[in-house]
């Protein structure tokens, strides 16, 4: 059984950091809401993907799931329909990794661009999650 509170806590983290970005009488600066939704983006998806490896892990067995790479980790865990479309997910990954190279203001517009279909799809993962986490 997963201890699901601290995912869910910023998986909240992150869509707060959206709803003050997207409030219009936000008093701060544009980029420094962007910046922290990127942030909370960031950790948010890491915990994501080892959650999904933690689930397969404990219900398919550890041998199925240690040395493979993130893409098959997405595509195992779409098989398990804990999510989707796994290529949503290689595009998030993606954008992960793009954030440690967020000098460059074009790319980190493009990431924060990923966030609102990803904070979509993590809360579903999440619910999943909640349903069959036994």
């Amino acid at each position: 059984m997963l201890e699901l509170a601290s995912f869910g806590k910023v998986i909240g983290l992150l869509k707060e950091s959206m709803d003050w970005y997207r409030d219009e009488s936000a008093v701060a600066p544009r980029e420094i809401l962007r910046d922290s939704v990127i942030q909370r983006f960031e950790y948010t998806y890491e915990l994501a993907w080892k959650m999904m490896k933690r689930w397969l892990e404990i219900n398919i067995g550890a041998s199925y799931v240690d040395g493979i790479s993130r893409k098959e980790l997405f595509r195992m865990a779409a098989e398990q329909r804990l999510i989707d479309d796994p290529v949503k997910w290689f595009e998030y990954h993606e954008a992960r990794n793009q954030t440690s190279h967020i000098y460059d203001e074009s790319v980190a517009q493009d990431v924060f661009n990923v966030v609102g279909s990803f904070l979509d799809d993590v809360k579903k993962f999440f619910k999943t999650l909640e349903k069959h986490n036994d």
